[in-house]
Order: structure tokens, then C-alpha cells, then sequence
């Protein structure tokens, strides 16, 4: 297949192609992460549960092509939380961890975008977003909601490249700075990675690629190491099993990506 369009690109680091045109909104140092009461603990369940997980299955198998290698890593991460970290590379990849991480609740930490859609910051918050918070006074609430969705054995997910750029085969150098939750909380992490690859059976003939999402066994925080060599250690692991995978042979190119410097090299 070859790839339908091209995109120039600058800086592997902070280039965003997702295109939503969202006016982005500020998380206040006082936005409330997380809901507490029973009326919306009941409301929650059954819209993430009942409403969201059905609609996303059907449209995971059928658009997106979605299917799981090594789904099983999750669970020898064992009962309690997780973080999954993957590579950033549709507006979609939301869906992805509600299902791996079926039947545990999937949280997602995301940019401000996701909860400046008017009418539907309620609706978004319900099926797990996490918006980062817009100044670092509001650091403190983000992390204790993190913490409190980890000890409620929820699956954290989090895209340390946290630009989109769509059908990206390749995986994007990014920091370890979001490494540090799971060194503060000392839970298990797993790395994913989306590949794209050619549909099979009656979708053979789809225009697009279907996703391919592959789990690592986990990654253990090393509480010895202190706080920095630790999220460095765990960022390098994953980084090298995202490289590792993204390199298989049949990862289809659907958008060809070329830096501008490179140009007439």
C-alpha cells in the first residue's frame, strides 16, 4: 500500500498534527479530577460500562481494524493498577485502552483539548479523561487523582509523545518525565504499540490500515535506583520495546512523514 499523503514535519518533540481546530481551555489549579458522589459513581458505571465500551467495540473491529497481540501481558501486572504507555497516532487511540484493559475501568491522561468541547467535559471525564492541568500550581490534585484511579486498580494510560501525528509508523523520541507516577506510586508499567497493517477478510479492500496494538510483559519500578534513574530506566524499557515492535516487518505506511531539514540533503 502506498502511502496517500505526505506531511512536513519540524520537530519530532513538539509538531502536533491532529487538526482539531478545539479552542483549548484552561484546567484551573481547582478542577475537580475526580467525582465522589454515588449518584455520579452509578451514572458513570453505566454510560462507561454499558453505552461507551459497546459503541467503541463495534467501532474499533469495524473502522479501525483494532485487533490485540499479547493482550495478556496486562493481567500478570497483576490485579491492582497499572500504567500502559504508548505511541500517539489517531484522535482514537482513546479506544484502545478501554478495551484492552476490559473488564478494569481505563483512565486517560490527556491535554486540556479533551475537556474544552462545550456540553461534553461531564461525558468525557465519565469515560476516564484526566486533562493535565494548565499551571503547576494544579499539579498536586492531578497527581492525587492519578494515585486514587491506581489504587482503585484502574489502567493508566498515558502517550509520552503527546503529539498526535496519524499513522506514524515509527516511534518519536520523547522524556521521561511522565515516568515519574509510576516510580512515586511503584506500580507496574506496560508498553503498547500501534502498528498499522493490511486489513483482512471483507475488509481487505478498506482504504485505510487496521490497527495492530502489541502489550510487553510489564516493567517493574526499581525503588533503589531513587527518582530520576528510575523514570529514565522505565522510559528507556518501553522505548526499547516500542522501537523493537514498530519495526516488524508489515507495518504499513498510510501517511509518509519527512522532516524539512532533511530536504535536498
Amino acid at each position: 500500500m502506498a502511502a496517500k499523503k505526505t506531511i512536513y514535519y519540524t520537530d519530532e518533540l513538539n509538531d502536533d498534527f491532529a487538526g482539531n481546530d478545539i479552542n483549548t481551555k484552561r484546567v484551573p489549579p481547582d478542577f475537580k479530577f475526580l467525582h465522589s458522589g454515588r449518584a455520579w459513581r452509578v451514572i458513570q458505571f453505566i454510560l462507561y460500562y454499558f453505552v461507551a465500551l459497546p459503541i467503541v467495540y463495534i467501532a474499533a473491529k469495524l473502522y479501525l481494524g483494532l485487533r490485540f497481540e499479547d493482550r495478556k501481558n496486562l493481567k500478570k501486572a497483576g490485579k491492582g493498577g497499572v500504567f500502559l504507555y504508548g505511541n500517539h497516532t489517531r484522535d482514537l487511540d482513546a479506544f484502545v485502552p478501554a478495551l484492552a484493559a476490559f473488564p478494569r475501568r481505563a483512565d486517560i491522561v490527556c491535554n486540556p483539548d479533551a475537556v474544552s468541547i462545550p456540553g461534553l467535559r461531564t461525558l468525557v471525564q465519565m469515560f476516564g479523561a484526566l486533562p493535565l492541568p494548565t499551571e503547576f500550581s494544579g499539579m498536586l490534585s492531578f497527581m492525587n487523582a492519578l494515585f486514587a484511579c491506581v489504587k482503585n486498580g484502574d489502567c493508566v494510560t498515558i502517550y509520552p509523545e503527546a503529539h498526535v501525528w496519524p499513522f506514524y509508523t515509527g516511534i518519536r523520541p520523547f522524556k521521561a518525565d511522565s515516568f515519574c507516577y509510576p516510580m512515586k506510586n511503584l506500580t507496574p508499567v506496560v508498553a503498547m504499540v500501534t502498528r498499522y497493517t493490511k486489513r483482512r477478510g471483507l475488509f481487505a479492500l478498506c482504504r485505510r490500515p487496521g490497527m495492530t496494538v502489541s502489550f510487553s510483559e510489564p516493567f517493574y519500578p526499581d525503588p533503589s535506583l531513587g527518582l530520576r534513574k528510575g523514570q529514565q530506566q522505565l522510559r528507556d524499557e518501553v522505548y526499547a520495546f516500542m522501537c523493537e515492535k514498530a519495526a516488524l516487518p508489515g507495518n504499513v505506511e498510510y501517511i509518509h512523514y519527512v522532516k524539512k531539514s532533511d530536504i535536498g540533503a
